[in-house]
């Protein structure tokens, strides 16, 4: 019988057995598993190699898969996978596009990745992988996207990385990388951070890297250049290894005698220095002693003062975790007591000592008293002042907001202005039961809401302006229902505004609805300025015509309202803060930005940012970016309304709820997105005015 050749032997172990075919990815798989998986976070089983790509049941971290079962995404997150990789355990997954290992336990230096020559983007960010960045990463020329950030790579930044063609993310923050920052001047490059490490040198004055600011450079001390608004000094200390050095010779009697006076400059030099030393130490203990008398004396006569009063202070709130501004509100500017024993503040003698509550619906569960007795922790400070979440004995918790001391107007005005927005009820608004006014002190207490703010929704816990996207419907949901509180303020009698719009200014209800807080502050109770700068976010959130210290309550209008809402809404959909000016940077490109920050996060395997499947996802998305861009036209006349924007939004998300035969039980519902998120996302109101 004659033997088969190979080639038709070869043949018929292809017809016989065609899963040999697509093996080559899952043994690689397989054995990545086995060298970096010790808690068995992967149940990936040789017995399961026909399910690699299954569109039922794929392997778990296998997004996507190439029409002949290459595996062309993989995304391994949290999994608490650790070790050390293989240098070449994903060499055969030769397919691979989008690679992401992040936030694991995985050491050592980054494996081989140089064939993996179809690779776009890859994130192995918050991990301890150590060593040099390898230059054979910039044989990856499809590459677009690398963060490798919050690891412990040390060594040069490659300069290799700056001839990646299409690079449009370069993450690299919060590592140990030292030397100089290469030229980086991709045109195409929009998302770049080095902050956090060891780097020196001038930063270059690329096209490229003149985009970004100085929190893309922070943190790194010996960096200078017009980026960081640092000059460099024109004369460097020399190293050690550029100074001249003499070589030893023979002395000759005139040597002799420098070498001894220099010996006793050198004792002289000496006697100064310890002398110096001690004198100033001398002057430091009296210092101390005078300081400390003083403060003695100052406490005693306080002491003193206090001995005299008919009563003790009312109790102040305890700031925990951090303290708030002066350290909480307080009651010590006024005592209690009064004629015939009765017990209560002297303010209330003049009508302003009493927490009055709003809305006329007998709502008075607590006292002032109660209130100034809280456990209190801040939960942020902005403009209009700081907040507190304020914890009663009784259990009861309430957000209170101390509002900053400066340009109020008079109690009477004050009273009525603070009556009219307390008298102001709507599901998409966070009501203000009571307020208090005492001199210069004005509190206002609203109901807490434990499911925090918009902004931790997007931004997690981390408060470093660069989030997640969210979802298409959840953009939808959001935006109806702050379109839904800005039109009732608008329309309210009488018509209100909101004046300070942004993120952090709006809450998530029990059901996980979009709730309006610090409404009708800016520019009724509050000036439109004060002494202290707005944070860069809070300014880009203002109309151009609300941004200057020339500016007046008269430039805050419905129509600068509409303009935050359109900055809100790109927020929502690329989940960046803005800390610059979109219309300025991106101008009429706006659109293409979403798109393409969008397109990015995608392929980084973010789930909440993922289409699932509907076609018709990109027309509404399309359609909120229509409406942020109206919103955030420079001319206010150009702006629409809060009616035509809600009615805009209504019909997107009726569509889309038609064309994805979506309800309020299908799995792209709202409340599945927040429901998936780290409880983190949930637990306070971070950095809210």
């Amino acid at each position: 019988m004659a033997a088969f050749s190979p080639p038709l032997l070869l043949l018929l172990l292809l017809f016989l057995f065609p899963h040999l075919t697509q093996s080559t990815d899952a043994d690689a798989l397989l054995a990545f598993k086995l060298a970096v998986d010790p808690h068995n976070s992967l149940p990936w089983r040789r017995a399961t190699i026909a399910d690699l790509c299954s569109t039922s049941s794929p392997w778990l971290g296998v997004k996507e898969c190439s029409s002949d079962g290459k595996v062309t995404k993989l995304v391994l997150e949290f999994l608490n996978l650790t070790g050390v990789i293989p240098i070449d355990a994903l060499t055969p997954l030769a397919e691979l596009r989008v690679l992401s290992l992040k936030s694991n336990s995985f050491s050592g230096p980054i494996p081989d990745l140089s064939h993996l020559s179809n690779l776009k983007s890859l994130y192995l960010n918050f991990n301890s992988f150590s060593g040099h960045i390898p230059s054979k990463i910039a044989e990856l020329h499809r590459l677009k996207v690398i963060v490798l950030s919050d690891n412990l790579f040390s060594g040069d930044i490659p300069p290799s990385l700056t001839t990646i063609p299409r690079l449009y993310v370069m993450l690299l923050q919060n590592n140990r990388l030292s030397g100089t920052i290469p030229p980086f001047n991709q045109s195409n490059l929009r998302f770049f951070n080095v902050s956090g490490n060891a780097l020196s040198g001038e930063i270059p004055a690329t096209q490229s890297l003149s985009r970004f600011n100085l929190s893309s450079f922070s943190n790194n001390p010996n960096l200078c250049g017009d980026a960081i608004k640092l000059a460099c000094s024109q004369t460097p200390l020399a190293s050690p290894s550029e100074i001249p050095f003499i070589v030893s010779s023979p002395l000759s009697p005139s040597t002799k005698k420098k070498k001894n006076s220099n010996k006793n400059n050198k004792k002289k030099l000496i006697g100064i220095i310890a002398g110096s030393t001690a004198g100033a130490l001398l002057l430091a203990v009296l210092l101390i002693i005078l300081l400390r008398t003083l403060l003695k004396s100052r406490n005693n006569t306080q002491a003193r003062a206090r001995s005299k009063s008919t009563s003790s202070a009312a109790p102040e709130i305890v700031v925990a975790g951090g303290g708030g501004d002066e350290g909480g509100p307080s009651g010590e500017t006024g005592k209690r007591g009064g004629e015939g024993g009765k017990r209560g503040f002297a303010w209330e003698s003049e009508g302003l000592g009493k927490l009055v509550f709003c809305g006329g619906n007998g709502e008075e569960m607590y006292s002032l008293e109660d209130l100034l007795r809280a456990s209190a922790e801040t939960l942020g400070r902005g403009t209009t002042g700081s907040t507190y979440k304020a914890v009663m004995e009784t259990g009861f918790i309430v957000t209170v907001k101390r509002l900053k001391d400066s340009g109020f107007p008079c109690s009477d005005e004050f009273r009525a202005r603070i009556e009219e927005v307390g008298r102001v009820r709507h599901p998409n608004l966070v009501p203000l039961r009571a307020y208090f006014q005492a001199k210069e002190e004005r509190l206002l207490v609203y109901d807490y809401f434990p499911n925090g703010s918009l902004f931790s929704l997007i931004h997690g816990s981390r408060a470093t302006g660069s989030g997640k996207p969210l979802h298409w419907t959840s953009c939808l949901k959001i935006a109806e229902d702050v379109a839904t509180g800005l039109l009732y303020l608008h329309t309210s009698s009488p018509p209100m505004l909101h004046g300070n719009l942004k993120s952090s200014n709006v809450l998530l209800g029990p059901d996980f609805e979009s709730c309006l807080t610090d409404y009708s502050l800016i520019p009724n109770l509050h000036p439109p300025f004060s002494d202290d700068p707005l944070p860069s976010s809070s300014l880009f959130y203002r109309a151009p015509e609300c941004r200057h210290n020339s500016s007046s309550a008269k430039n805050f209008t419905h129509l600068s309202d509409m303009f935050s809402f359109g900055v809100l809404l790109l927020e929502l959909l690329t989940g960046k803060t803005p800390f610059q000016d979109l219309v300025e940077q991106h101008g009429a490109d706006i659109a293409r930005w979403v798109r393409s920050v969008r397109e990015e996060e995608m392929e980084s395997g973010d789930e909440t940012v993922v289409v699932s499947g509907n076609e018709g996802s990109e027309e509404k998305l399309g359609a909120l970016v229509n409406v942020a861009m109206a919103c955030v036209s420079v001319a206010p006349e150009r702006r629409p309304g809060a009616k035509e924007v809600l009615k805009m939004i209504r019909e997107a998300r009726a569509e889309a709820l038609v064309s994805s035969n979506s309800s309020d039980h299908s799995p792209a519902r709202w409340s599945d997105t927040v429901q998936s998120l780290p409880r983190e996302f949930g637990s306070d109101h971070s950095e809210r005015d």
